[in-house]
């Protein structure tokens, strides 16, 4: 049996293991081949597994073929290195996302490893240490926001449940904190977080972003909302160069890496949408689209003379005297 077809019928005896089963026209659009391919790969699994049973579906009259949990879970195992890669993704967000982030991927973690045969599990664990001890400590040097429990607790709920949350809540320009009562759309993670919400108290009811360590306290309401119509999380952190969104706009931007910069770039994604053009003297030019021109200074900085703004003009203005040339080396 080739590979391709070894995936393939692992893929198919997955779905047949499901509540419903499945059937000849869903095999061939999992697997996007014909008609008689789908009905070789049920012979193929009826031979590799004598438990497979077939019944007519009485709603749609055709036959579906489904499988016991118990025939495949041997075949569904995890290895070593992805629960080693799971751990290491544990300590990773511990070290930077909020505690109901972490308690999940916890929570999961255990869950598949109760389910792995007992026959298998003191093997595939003891595996795992030695890949962990091999890989090291994972870590996320550098500054960054103090993240706190209770606040991330009750973002984290009224996500979940489209629920109203009061926040007391310091902007930038307030001197003290006030009183908020925000509907949450979703969190930004980056340098810093956001909680992309809408402030109902606000006219006109735009999405902003508020900092998340700049909330003081956070309380979830009984109450619930309605989601803007449309909106898509995705889709609005494409409008941002990092996490932070300004209220000046979108600009084009367009950014010129020397050539002895160029390759050291070429490992870099600036934006999700960007567009990269090599020039015939070896330089790079990287183009996107979305605001955020602060966070743009925070991190041209860093390549000191290496890079020149080509466009927006305000862009250029902000750090056309921190454009240093004795850097040593570049991100």
């Amino acid at each position: 049996m080739s590979y391709r077809n070894a995936i393939e019928l692992l893929t198919v005896a997955s779905r047949a293991a499901s509540v419903r089963g499945i059937s000849l026209d869903e095999i061939a659009e999992l697997l996007e081949r014909d008609y008689r391919t789908a009905q070789r790969v049920v012979r193929a699994l009826r031979e590799l597994f004598s438990e497979l049973t077939s019944y007519r579906d009485e709603e749609s009259g055709k036959t579906r073929w489904r499988l016991p949990h118990k025939a495949i879970a041997p075949l569904l195992v995890p290895t070593a290195e992805e629960l080693a890669a799971m751990t290491l993704a544990e300590d990773m967000l511990t070290k930077g996302a909020g505690g109901d982030q972490v308690q999940a991927l916890r929570s999961l973690h255990a869950k598949i490893l109760a389910l792995i045969p007992s026959d298998r599990s003191r093997r595939i664990e003891a595996d795992e240490d030695a890949l962990l001890v091999a890989l090291g400590h994972a870590a996320r040097p550098g500054p960054r926001p103090v993240a706190r429990e209770a606040i991330d607790h009750a973002i984290s709920t009224a996500l979940k449940g489209t629920s109203k949350l009061r926040i007391r809540y310091c902007g930038w320009k307030d001197k003290e904190a006030r009183v908020r009562i925000v509907a949450p759309h979703g969190l930004l993670i980056g340098a810093r977080r956001y909680l992309v919400a809408v402030d109902l108290q606000k006219v006109g009811g735009g999405i902003q972003h508020f900092r998340v360590e700049a909330i003081e306290e956070a309380t979830v309401l009984p109450e619930t909302f309605e989601r803007k119509a449309g909106f898509d999380l995705d889709e609005h952190a494409q409008r941002c160069f990092g996490s932070f969104q300004d209220e000046v706009g979108i600009h084009d931007v367009a950014w010129r890496f020397a050539p002895h910069a160029a390759s050291r770039a070429a490992g870099f994604q600036f934006h999700p949408a960007q567009t990269v053009e090599s020039e015939s003297d070896g330089a790079l030019i990287v183009r996107f689209r979305a605001s955020g021109l602060l966070e743009m200074c925070w991190h041209l900085y860093m390549w000191g003379d290496a890079v020149e703004v080509l466009s927006p003009p305000e862009l250029a203005r902000m750090v056309e005297k921190h454009r240093r040339n004795d850097f040593v080396s570049m991100p």
